[in-house]
């Protein structure tokens, strides 16, 4: 049985706009930098400034001296401005690289530049490194890391919602209104606190919760469902949590009960699902299932649409949203390893709006947890 050969590679870009790279070299650079992968070595060009950190704790095989493949390319092109193009171009003729494989969201400045001096380049259809997403069990530790962040920042909320007094049907913390800007601020204080850091963090309560993505703003009141959403980075790996609550702090109504009583049953109709070889389209299939038969179904109103309208879940890793995808149209079967979220959800204006949302690694068999914190919701 031959092995398949890996194909040469090109990336240039900092780590907090491509996983890819972060992946590639297993060290987070703030500025673009050039990184190539020929005949199955690994190499980073980078300056005298990020030289000495790159050799003692990247994964790269060989650390390239930016300064010193820019002076032989200026040998090689005299009065010709050198610039990441020409540097690629030289290490390509020094290195033997055949043709450069480049992801689809390549610079395209660059990526002309490189053409014009006779660099072959293809682009990637797909993920330039698929086996991303099969997490191993240092990258599956390191997601469940990220998700004890997020469950530190939803107990931050938790707490801060307990604390609240009621009056007239708002909540007041320390005399004050309790807003969603102000819950933010106790969540991603939590989770920079355990390591991570924690952007478009959603904190949405009432009718704002019924548009999945709105991050909240204004005034979180009594007796109204609000949707806790923390997906931080950890900064020590790069690796995600994403972990969704919905809390009610007063006396929840018939409606918001039977609301996130459907949303938990769905969930647990999604875990008993997944495994490894069963298609993302029937975990949802089962979800969508669970949700109709108590009575909710999706549709669509002059103002958008209500009740369970995303996907069930998605991969989780160096990206937030990563493959596969468990919803309608999701064509392939699960594999074992991936890690997914399980969020299903229902949002209807004027009643309000649940999310539930945990992690979990796809085995054989039944999946295993990432990701933990309790599911009591109705705070008196």
């Amino acid at each position: 049985m031959t092995t398949r050969k890996k194909p040469d590679i090109l990336l240039y870009s900092d780590t907090a706009r491509s996983a890819d790279v972060l992946y590639l070299g297993a060290v987070e650079a703030p500025d673009p930098f050039i990184a190539l992968g020929v005949r199955g070595r690994k190499y980073a060009v980078v300056n005298a400034l990020e030289f000495g950190r790159f050799k003692r704790t990247s994964a790269f095989d060989k650390v390239l001296p930016l300064e010193a493949c820019q002076e032989r390319a200026r040998r090689l092109w005299p009065r010709q401005k050198v610039g990441p193009a020409r540097v690629v171009a030289l290490l390509c003729r020094e290195l033997g690289a055949g043709t450069l494989t480049v992801p689809e969201d390549f610079p395209v400045g660059l990526y002309r530049e490189l053409r014009d001096l006779g660099v072959r380049l293809a682009v990637s259809k797909g993920p330039l490194f698929p086996e991303r997403e099969i997490k191993t069990a240092a990258e599956a530790e390191a997601l469940r890391e990220g998700n004890r962040a997020s469950a530190a920042g939803i107990a931050a909320a938790e707490r801060l919602l307990r604390a609240c007094k009621i009056r007239s049907g708002r909540l007041l913390f320390n005399g004050r209104v309790l807003t969603s800007e102000r819950l933010k601020v106790a969540i991603e204080t939590a989770c920079i606190e355990a390591g991570a850091v924690s952007n478009s963090t959603i904190a949405a309560g009432g009718d704002q919760a019924c548009d999945p993505h709105n991050p909240g703003s204004g005034p979180l009141r009594a007796n109204e469902l609000i949707i806790v959403d923390v997906f931080p980075r950890v900064s020590a790996t790069g690796f995600h949590g994403d972990m969704t609550r919905t809390f009610l702090r007063g006396r929840a109504n018939d409606a918001q009960r039977a609301i996130v009583g459907a949303v938990r049953a769905a969930q647990l109709a999604a875990l008993r699902t997944i495994r490894a070889g069963v298609w993302g389209s029937e975990v949802h299939r089962k979800v969508t299932e669970a949700l109709v038969s108590r009575g909710f179904e999706t549709r669509k109103t002059p103002l958008g649409s209500v009740g369970f309208f995303h996907g069930t879940g998605h991969g989780l890793g160096l990206e937030v949203h990563e493959p596969p995808r468990m919803n309608a149209t999701a064509d392939t079967p699960l594999k074992k390893g991936t890690v997914v979220t399980v969020e299903p959800g229902l949002y209807y204006p004027g009643i309000g709006a649940c999310r539930i949302e945990d992690v979990v690694q796809v085995t054989a068999g039944a999946p295993r947890m990432l990701s933990r914190y309790p599911y009591a919701w109705e705070l008196r």
